[in-house]
């Protein structure tokens, strides 16, 4: 077997299904012109060899660092001048990484840890950005005329250690492409994890409560929303004794989590608390006690509860104080906020200020996907309201824009599979629901359109599991959750915990008595199930099965008949 030592550059385009989902052919067009154009020219020019294409990105060996570096910032500025001048839809960008390690020789391809790291190095790039490897930093930090910022140690899939990360920084001879990111730091909700104390009396014991902080830093980062400081950063200070408004100062920070882990015999008890600086007052705390037959098990729950919990509490404390805030004080993130408190509210003049908000905020920060996202879904929201006069298409069109902006966002995808579902685009909307758990597997509200997404497709069995985990993961949900999964149990033809459900909803719709009418009517509950049709025709005088059926998005139309044929049972009018 024949191994080497060589310089790795692998590069891959961003976004490239959702491009080709817009066009195909013309994306693998443009793709094969900035491979022979740009690519292969720079390649050879630094003594480069094109190893092999891979899907949507391309596999680069060099002999020398210096050369791999020099390629890769070439190309990233012709790239750059390049899409700076094409419609965004027809941008093509690209991340790169250079790792320098040992690789093994297969005829004219090379396989190893070398290449394997250099893949995971790619992922953490920036849209137009480079990664480099510690081992390519130090052969060129003397040499070349660039600034490289330390991004620290970063784990990675199927790498035991953690790898030291370096990226390129700007500079004179790079243009930086038009790469679209969130508001700046300062307009986000920033949070600092510090470590865990281990209260457990066993020094040993360290690895789990640092386990249990990282994770939550992990997890934390999902949500684009917030800036969470770098774990580096944050573990600094585990051997100091300080306020968390000393920390928060210190780190530039307005929440900081802090918590403890004690471990005696067979159980665990983990405490967690959630700190607002600015005004020393505990927004949340709470304590888990959890048996440990499987610790990993233990942490992964804990960590899911803790992050859920910490995101509900941080934006509903952000929408608080941006109320507090005199309107020209307010950023597109304090607009985006205030907005999401509103959609959780029940009523159409909740849904209206909250669609006020949201263009508020696209208007103060046009880059801002988050922003065109939750207008999407604001419009939608009035769409389906029986007095709105809201247009899907507009709904579609902020989504759209919203993922063109920053698609690794999982709530840019889940609001965009809701769209896709309603106009009854199925495989788009499951692509778009998955994708949307994959970037964020944390994010309860991924998790219950996936059960509403499921429902639909006619998988309402499935769809259960999902609403359980979202309102596990979301303990403190808004109201509206027991609505959505009331309707994924009614049509599993879990009636008797569908009633149940539906009893939480506080806020009833129009509707609320009639789909109650037939879950009883399915029970064999004729009186209560005839009791409550009445109800629903007094609540809305003009209740039709039949213009009511056109409304729902099921998939399958046996599903739409089944869920119709409760009405009918429950005696609704036709």
């Amino acid at each position: 077997m024949e191994r080497r030592l060589a310089a790795i550059l692998i590069a891959d385009v961003v976004g490239y299904t959702r491009l080709s989902q817009l066009d195909e052919e013309g994306t693998r067009a443009r793709f094969q012109a900035e491979l022979r154009d740009v690519f292969e020219p720079k390649i050879s020019a630094h003594h480069g060899r094109l190893v092999k294409l891979m899907g949507d990105g391309l596999l680069v060996e060099f002999h020398s660092v210096v050369d791999a570096v020099r390629c890769s910032v070439e190309v990233q500025s012709i790239e750059g001048e390049r899409n700076a001048e094409r419609q965004p839809d027809h941008r093509l960008e690209f991340r790169i990484a250079i790792n320098l390690g040992d690789v093994i020789v297969e005829g004219d391809d090379i396989q190893g840890d070398g290449v394997n790291i250099a893949d995971r190095l790619q992922g953490l790039a920036e849209p137009g950005g480079i990664c480099i490897a510690a081992s390519v930093y130090e052969q060129v930090k003397n040499k070349l005329d660039f600034v490289f910022e330390d991004l620290g140690p970063r784990n990675v899939k199927n790498i035991a250690e953690p790898l030291r990360v370096f990226r390129l920084r700007e500079h004179g001879s790079l243009v930086k492409q038009p790469v679209r990111v969130p508001p700046p730091m300062v307009a986000k909700g920033r949070i600092a994890v510090l470590p865990f104390a281990n209260m457990s009396g066993d020094p040993q014991q360290a690895y789990f409560s640092d386990g249990i902080t990282e994770d939550i830093i992990t997890e934390l980062s999902r949500f684009r929303t917030l800036f969470v400081i770098a774990r580096n950063s944050a573990f600094a200070f585990r051997n100091e004794q300080i306020s968390a408004a000393d920390v928060a100062r210190r780190l530039g920070v307005q929440y900081v989590v802090e918590g403890s882990v004690r471990r005696a015999g067979s159980r665990i008890r983990i405490t967690a608390q959630l700190i607002d600086a600015m005004s020393n007052a505990h927004l949340w705390a709470e304590r888990y006690d959890r048996e440990l037959e499987d610790i990993f098990e233990v942490q992964d729950e804990v960590v899911r509860t803790i992050v859920a919990t910490l995101v509900g509490q941080v934006e509903a404390a952000g929408a608080q104080f941006a109320k507090r805030k005199p309107p020209d004080d307010m950023v597109a993130y304090d607009y985006v906020l205030r907005g999401l408190e509103e959609l959780n509210l029940e009523g159409e003049e909740h849904n209206t200020e909250a669609r006020r908000l949201f263009d508020k905020a696209v208007e103060l920060d046009p880059e801002y996907a988050a922003a065109h996202a939750c207008l999407a879904l604001a419009i939608y929201v009035q769409w389906v309201s029986p007095r709105s006069s809201g247009e899907l298409e507009h709904a579609l069109a902020s989504a759209r824009r919203a993922l063109a902006l920053d698609d690794n966002d999982s709530r840019c995808h889940r609001i965009l599979a809701l769209l896709y579902k309603r106009l009854e685009q199925y495989d788009r909307a499951e692509f778009h629901s998955e994708r949307s758990i994959a970037l964020n597997p944390g994010d309860a509200l991924s998790a219950m359109y996936r059960a509403q997404m499921l429902r639909d497709l006619g998988r309402a069995h499935e769809g259960v599991e999902w609403a359980r985990k979202a309102m596990s993961l979301n303990p403190y949900h808004p109201n509206w959750y027991w609505r959505s999964f009331a309707y994924v149990l009614h049509d599993a033809e879990l009636y008797s915990e569908a009633l149940d459900a539906y009893s939480h909803i506080v806020d009833r719709p129009s509707f609320y008595h009639a789909y109650v009418a037939a879950c009883h009517a399915k029970l064999g509950q004729i009186e209560e199930a005839r009791k409550h049709a009445a109800m629903a025709v007094q609540a809305k005088p003009d209740f039709s099965i039949t213009e009511w059926g056109k409304r729902l998005a099921y998939k399958y139309d046996a599903d739409r008949q089944r869920f119709l044929d409760g009405l009918r049972s429950a005696g609704l009018p036709e």
